[in-house]
């Protein structure tokens, strides 16, 4: 995939808020003062009026969006991920959460691939927190094309939207005629019967790589973006167990309680199937090139093939 297009799904979100406010004038967005790292500056540019920088006060951004959407007005708050869940989950929860208000949370810098920031702003656990709140829909787009639908179909949604967007560029893989982005749907990029692997975010190109891999070791995987986490789309991965016996869950995220937690709750509620769950192992990240921490935590394509060999085998 080397000579495929790659875009950082936080350029995604600047560019895809921009054209959004062209077709609509009912939202607006927020940000803690990291304008220039959520890529946020290029709606500020174009539309300052419609721009509020809330400065290093999370909580208080939260508490504003709150008080917003009760007006009718559609806020996107935007920041990094520790910060804009870590920081303030209890402002998510009973400000936003609870009254079920119309609030779209778009962080950035998730994942072990925020590299250089380091551990501590590595947030693993966002996708997690974010899915435990009542009627929070829980999105992870793979690529720009994605990501860009993913924020048109979180505005026409109505209730509180969390939605993972990330530093490092990955491959445009939707580039396709057919393609078309529903909340609550996935999509198989790939056929295989001899294990599926179902991926979120930037693990969906990786999922991709590693299929490669298995193939010259005469092993056919099913490859399945599942963009949505909440809420998931039960018969497709009801479907893949059905199909390939044995299912894999790809994640740049902790492995307790985001993607893998939610298909391994579905598969021992409806259809036992055996599962490996790749993504962080109950651990921190720490500081480093992204691509260079991505391989060490077996995370890359090469090393979740590797993975999923031995597994199988």
């Amino acid at each position: 995939m080397a000579d495929v297009k790659k875009i950082a799904t936080r350029v995604s979100l600047g560019e895809g808020l921009t054209a959004l406010a062209a077709e609509h004038d009912d939202f607006i967005v927020m940000d803690a003062d990291v304008a220039m790292a959520t890529m946020t500056n290029t709606f500020r540019q174009k539309y300052p009026e419609r721009f509020v920088d809330c400065g290093i006060a999370e909580a208080n951004m939260m508490s504003m969006a709150a008080g917003i959407a009760t007006t009718g007005r559609v806020p996107f708050v935007c920041s990094f991920a520790m910060f804009v869940v870590g920081r303030v989950f209890e402002q998510i929860r009973n400000s936003i959460g609870y009254p079920h208000l119309n609030v779209k949370i778009c962080s950035t810098h998730g994942g072990i691939s925020a590299g250089e920031d380091g551990a501590t702003h590595q947030c693993n656990e966002d996708l997690t927190l974010m899915r435990t709140i009542p009627g929070m829909t829980v999105i992870c787009p793979s690529d720009d094309i994605e990501a860009r639908a993913a924020l048109k179909a979180a505005y026409e949604h109505v209730g509180p939207v969390y939605l993972r967007f990330g530093r490092q560029p990955v491959a445009v893989i939707n580039d396709t005629e057919d393609y078309s982005f529903t909340i609550g749907k996935g999509r198989v990029l790939r056929e295989g019967t001899d294990v599926a692997l179902i991926a979120c975010g930037i693990m969906v190109q990786e999922a991709l790589v590693c299929a490669e891999f298995l193939a010259e070791e005469g092993i056919q995987a099913r490859v399945i973006n599942m963009p949505t986490i909440k809420p998931l789309d039960e018969s497709l991965v009801l479907k893949a167990a059905e199909d390939c016996k044995k299912v894999v869950t790809i994640e740049e995220h902790s492995v307790l309680g985001a993607l893998g937690s939610a298909v391994c709750e579905v598969l021992s509620e409806k259809r036992p199937t055996p599962v490996k769950r790749i993504g962080m192992q109950d651990c921190y990240g720490e500081s480093g090139p992204a691509l260079g921490l991505l391989d060490k935590y077996g995370l890359s394509g090469k090393r979740i093939a590797e993975t999923v060999k031995n597994w199988i085998r």
